[in-house]
C-alpha cells in the first residue's frame, strides 16, 4: 500500500471500531440486543452479534456499496453486511461473478470470505423494526458515511441497493461539495449520477435492493444484477480524471 493506502485503510479501521459501540440510538441498541437474545428458531443454538454493523471489504476500494441496515436475523446476527440472509445470497454471487468477491457465499464473519477494490456499508449501522429506520436514526448515522467516503481516497463509483442506500450516496455526495448531473435524479434501476467536484468524478448508480421481495417477485432478477456490476466494472476501467 502505499502512504495514502495505508493512512484510509486506518481510517476505515477507526470508523468500524467508532461504529461497533455506537449508542446514538438507544432505542435501536435495545432492540438489536432484545433480538439477540431471544433469536430466530432456526438459530437459537448460535451466537447473535447484536451490536452495530461495521463495513466490509477492501480498504483500497474504488467500489462502495451502501445498503439500507442490517437484517435482524441477517447482518444482526453475523456482524457483517449482508451475510446470513437471502439478500446476501443473492448480492455475493453477483459481486463473485464481476470479480470482486473471493466467494459466492457470505455464511458468517469467519468464512474466510474476502473482497477485492470493494468495500460493502449501509445508510444504518443497526438492525431497525421492520426494516424501516427513522430519519432520525439515518441522520445519526449519516457522519459515518460522509468519513468512509472521504477514506476512500480512490472512490470512483457508489451503487446505492435500494433507494434509501442511493440516496444516502447522493446526499454524501452532496455534502462534500461534489456537483451532480443530473441535479434532482429519479430512482429507478440503473439510473446513474455523475458527481464532479474540481478533477474528481464519481458516477452513482442505482440499483433495486436485493431484498428477497424484490428477488422473489422478479422485480429484480439476476441479469439485471449482474448488469450494474458490469456497468460499475467498465468504469472502473475509464481512465481517471486529471
Amino acid at each position: 500500500m502505499d502512504h495514502e493506502d495505508v493512512d484510509g485503510a486506518k481510517r476505515l479501521a477507526d470508523i468500524d471500531r467508532r461504529v461497533v459501540v455506537c449508542e446514538r440510538c438507544p432505542e435501536l441498541r435495545a432492540y438489536c440486543a432484545t433480538v439477540a437474545r431471544e433469536k430466530k428458531r432456526e438459530h437459537r443454538d448460535r451466537p447473535y452479534w447484536g451490536k452495530p454493523v461495521p463495513s466490509f471489504g477492501d480498504p483500497r476500494a474504488r467500489l462502495l456499496l451502501v445498503g439500507l441496515a442490517p437484517g435482524a436475523h441477517g447482518s444482526n446476527r453475523t456482524g457483517r453486511p449482508f451475510t446470513g440472509d437471502a439478500s446476501g445470497d443473492f448480492l455475493f454471487p453477483a459481486l463473485y461473478r464481476a470479480g470482486f468477491a473471493s466467494s459466492p457465499r457470505a455464511i458468517d464473519r469467519d468464512d474466510g470470505l474476502t473482497m477485492s477494490d470493494c468495500l460493502i456499508t449501509a445508510a444504518g449501522r443497526c438492525a431497525p423494526p421492520k426494516n424501516k429506520p427513522t430519519p432520525q436514526q439515518l441522520n445519526n448515522c449519516f457522519p459515518y458515511l460522509i468519513e468512509e467516503f472521504d477514506a476512500l481516497n480512490g472512490l470512483r463509483v457508489a451503487v446505492g441497493l435500494g433507494r434509501i442506500g442511493f440516496d444516502a450516496i447522493l446526499r454524501a455526495l452532496r455534502a462534500q461539495g461534489y456537483a451532480l448531473e443530473p441535479l434532482k435524479p429519479q430512482f429507478g434501476h440503473g439510473v446513474e449520477v455523475i458527481a464532479r467536484r474540481k478533477k474528481r468524478e464519481i458516477v452513482a448508480i442505482a440499483s433495486y435492493h436485493p431484498s428477497r421481495q424484490n428477488t422473489n417477485t422478479g422485480v429484480l432478477t439476476v441479469p439485471m444484477f449482474d448488469a450494474i456490476f458490469t456497468r460499475a466494472n467498465a468504469l472502473l476501467r475509464k481512465p481517471v480524471l486529471r
